[in-house]
């Protein structure tokens, strides 16, 4: 049965943990989705991990659906939300609308995700949710403001994460149906997933959200780099360059291919 909107707001009311992981492809987002995770985010972290730029911002809206349409093709049961990459929503709520909408139309995503709390983000918001377009938030540390943030972690003080807490209240408001949590304390982001009603899905930010995400190429161990809070379950990175090691050493050999 597929994942829907309804099930991860039903499960922050039970306490069940929702589990959220990042997919750039067809043979990635198969294996993900086989693998029971809950949301499959197509982010705009792939234009690092995939597309080799330095931040998000090079990337283009369709870049983003070109990869977009790939994940949903192998996707059979979680919930597929797409990052709208910098600059293709903040302008205005049309401009929004038309990136969020080409996202739904030609991608077949389920729902779309943008940056940032502020008023006029909260109002792109609740244009969109007013026209049937599931929108996820995400507050804290926002890696499309890299040039004026940093990578650095958010609201450690007190006036910073209480504008953290509004922002994450007026999506919420807006008609937000999750909000990603990223680098912010773990005590501020306990505060937000006990004061909002909707899920929160964490990334650097403490157990007590409703949900995680990391970035799958961390999981796996192919990030050249990757932040203090994600962890990586193997070295693929490894595991790759030795298989490759020995095919170049067979073929060079005339060990393979065989006779057979």
């Amino acid at each position: 049965m597929a994942v829907n909107i309804q099930q991860l707001q039903q499960w922050k009311q039970k306490k069940r943990q929702i589990v959220v992981l990042t997919a750039w492809d067809y043979a990635i987002a198969q294996l993900v989705d086989a693998a029971g995770v809950d949301v499959i985010l197509v982010g705009d972290s792939l234009a690092m991990v995939t597309l080799g730029y330095e931040t998000t911002l090079p990337l283009t809206l369709d870049e983003m659906l070109h990869h977009a349409r790939a994940v949903c093709r192998g996707v059979k049961r979680a919930l597929v939300v797409c990052d709208l990459p910098f600059l293709t929503y903040q302008e205005s709520p049309q401009q929004a609308m038309h990136s969020a909408g080409r996202a739904l139309k030609e991608a077949g995503v389920q729902a779309v995700k943008l940056e940032g709390g502020h008023p006029a983000m909260a109002q792109t918001v609740a244009q969109l949710t007013a026209v049937g377009i599931p929108v996820m938030g995400h507050v804290g540390l926002t890696p499309q403001s890299v040039r004026l943030l940093g990578f650095r972690q958010q609201g450690k003080t007190e006036e910073a994460g209480e504008r953290i807490l509004q922002e994450a209240i007026a999506l919420e408001q807006a008609g937000a149906f999750a909000i990603v949590l990223e680098h912010i304390p773990a005590d501020l982001a306990a505060r937000i997933t006990q004061k909002l009603t909707i899920p929160t899905i964490g990334i650097g930010a403490g157990a007590d959200c409703d949900g995680q995400v990391l970035v799958t190429a961390d999981v796996l161990g192919l990030s050249e780099h990757q932040p203090p809070f994600a962890k990586s379950y193997v070295n693929l990175r490894q595991v790759i360059a030795e298989a490759v090691q020995t095919y170049s050493n067979e073929v060079k050999s005339r060990q393979f291919p065989t006779k057979d």
